[in-house]
């Protein structure tokens, strides 16, 4: 089954863009018209009315030559004005219509012609005045006006109105832009911090201030949402970890639990086996404690659990590791093991340590003792449950033997090295 491609959408930036490029087009275009429009119905009343100057003009020139019906005057007059003005043709009638005088523009080329076709277009033809002597018509004068000072206007207005357009254009364009980029880039940044938000959970970005006011409105308010964000992740961070804590620690002692400690023990095999190293396991038992907690209560118990959980820890290096395992039994994962020797004299520290009176609530205080068993892989065991198994078996061995003394496991070749307090 074939995919259908979705449509790539065009983005606001281009949606705007061409919004505001077509509007501006448009509004400079229809300015442009109307602006040639109106300087064309101007210049042909200009040329209309110079024209009706003109006829005057040569009326009153060869006036005095119709009366007398001189063509040869009439002739000479019409020329001599015709020649100086904007005209194409003109022509002079008697009362009857007979043509006394008549001059004509020559033509020079194919701008003469176009002059003559814009005049034509653009002016009325022709333009007739009566010749009146003495109020009576003795005849009339016919002019058409010639287009090349109407062509060059035309052509220098256009020329400035294309300049006009253009400018006009181009700032509106420019105007467009800016105005495009205030809008578009406050929501560019509100979508970047929001995709960043939802992919990364960045909730720490923030949306910088716009210009407009309803757009930094927008932003502020995204930003107040991003802190509340950032708040109840600082929290369920906050609230995983203590959880998470909670799941592999011991509540009373602060210790990492039998899960935790089985895990890191899972962890210090495979790399020493893959190294060739050698890793220790104590088991830890204590010897009165339930006689303390049954003669002393449970208060007192979970004291002599807090104290030997801290007696333990301050006898370890970094790296160790002490566990609660439950009850009264603790484990310590040495890792690595440079030597049996090591091992042995970290037990013998742990069982100084207990020499000290332990204080229970109240004033009372007692003594107490540890019993260790000690299996070192690979020599006593290769996998987490058979090394556990061998310390614990030699942590009874030493408590039966006597309590507060530490024990080796036994290997396959060596005998056990059993260990006593003096």
């Amino acid at each position: 089954m074939k995919s259908v491609k979705t449509p790539a959408r065009p983005t606001l930036s281009s949606v705007l863009g061409r919004g505001h490029l077509s509007v501006a087009l448009v509004a400079v275009a229809m300015a442009s018209v109307s602006l040639t429009l109106l300087g064309v119905l101007a210049l042909r009343v200009y040329a209309d009315h110079n024209l009706h100057l003109i006829a005057r003009s040569i009326n009153y020139t060869v006036e005095a030559a119709v009366v007398f019906d001189d063509r040869t005057a009439a002739n000479e007059a019409l020329s001599l004005i015709a020649a100086t003005e904007e005209i194409a043709e003109a022509q002079v009638l008697d009362a009857n219509g007979m043509q006394l005088a008549h001059w004509v523009r020559p033509k020079t080329g194919m701008l003469s012609t176009i002059e003559l076709e814009l005049a034509h277009a653009l002016l009325e033809q022709p333009i007739s005045q009566p010749i009146i002597h003495q109020g009576r018509t003795i005849g009339s004068v016919q002019v058409s006006g010639h287009g090349g000072s109407l062509l060059r206007f035309l052509l220098s207005g256009l020329a400035g109105i294309i300049v006009c357009t253009a400018l006009s254009a181009w700032v509106a364009l420019y105007l467009a832009r800016r105005m495009l980029r205030g809008i578009t880039g406050p929501l560019h940044s509100l979508a970047e911090v929001a995709h960043a938000a939802r992919s990364e959970r960045a909730f720490d970005r923030r949306v910088p201030p716009a210009q407009i006011a309803e757009l930094d409105s927008l932003g502020n308010d995204f930003n107040a949402l991003l802190d509340e964000l950032e708040a109840w992740q600082t929290h369920l961070q906050s609230e995983n970890e203590t959880l998470a804590h909670q799941a592999s620690h011991d509540s009373l002692t602060g210790l990492p639990n039998r899960a935790f400690f089985e895990g890191r023990l899972i962890r210090a095999l495979r790399s020493a086996s893959k190294l060739n190293e050698r890793v220790a396991v104590l088991f830890l038992d204590s010897d009165r404690f339930k006689d303390i907690n049954d003669n002393f209560g449970h208060a007192a118990g979970d004291a002599v659990l807090v104290a030997v959980a801290s007696r333990v820890r301050a006898q370890l290096r970094d790296d160790d590791l002490v566990a609660r395992l439950g009850g009264d039994e603790f484990a310590i994962l040495l890792s690595p093991l440079h030597k049996l020797e090591d091992a042995q004299r970290i037990a013998d520290k742990i069982i100084a340590s207990m020499d000290t009176p332990i204080q229970l609530p109240g004033t009372t205080q007692v003594l107490t003792s540890l019993s260790i068993g000690i299996a070192v892989f690979p020599d006593q065991g290769a996998t987490p449950g058979a090394l556990l198994n061998a310390a614990d078996a030699a942590m009874y061995q030493a408590k039966r033997l006597s309590q507060g003394g530490q024990q080796t496991a036994e290997s396959e070749h060596p005998a056990a090295n059993v260990q006593h307090r003096s």
